[in-house]
């Protein structure tokens, strides 16, 4: 099995050349269009899914309800998305060096998002791209401290963080 991405992270996709996708700016934002009255008592936050074609030929794009999953905390419970709120990538032709945005609402227990696992599966010209999984945290309570972006001092980013410092250091040693 593959190693999960870290939010901010790039994955190209080899089955469809030139394409790449990023989960990035995981942050704690309040929806546009007012909360959902099913969120109440929950932590609202947001994150974007930019898809960038570096190939030369334009590609089809959806990236739609169904093809992005978060789950929150350890034990990565389903986190309420705000699908009104949300903004999807429906059958849009991303032409070479150009970019596509999809932006997504969710919402869960502030105690869980110190972990937010995202896991996309683009597809493409009608075609499945693989599944591709992120990590990251929003951390509400601090600063970053150092962490990657958003990231929350036991989040599962930050470890794999300290991992690859401490595996470097040990190297170089």
């Amino acid at each position: 099995m593959y190693e999960p991405n870290v939010v901010g992270d790039w994955q190209e996709y080899d089955e469809h050349a030139g394409l790449r996708v990023c989960v990035h700016r995981l942050e704690q934002s309040e929806p546009p269009r007012g909360r959902d009255d099913a969120a109440e008592g929950l932590t609202y936050f947001c994150l974007r899914v930019t898809v960038e074609n570096r190939g030369g030929k334009n590609s089809t794009i959806h990236l739609e309800d169904g093809q992005i999953d978060v789950r929150l905390g350890p034990d990565g419970e389903s986190a309420f998305i705000d699908w009104r709120n949300s903004q999807f990538i429906e059958g849009f032709d991303v032409y070479p060096l150009r970019r596509a945005t999809a932006v997504l609402y969710a919402a869960g227990p502030e105690a869980s998002l110190a972990q937010v696992d995202v896991q996309v599966q683009l597809r493409v010209d009608d075609d499945w791209a693989d599944r591709r999984l992120w990590t990251g945290g929003i951390g509400l309570a601090e600063g970053s401290g150092g962490a990657p972006a958003g990231a929350g001092r036991d989040s599962l980013a930050r470890q794999i963080s300290n991992f690859l410092r401490d595996q470097a250091e040990e190297g170089s040693a």
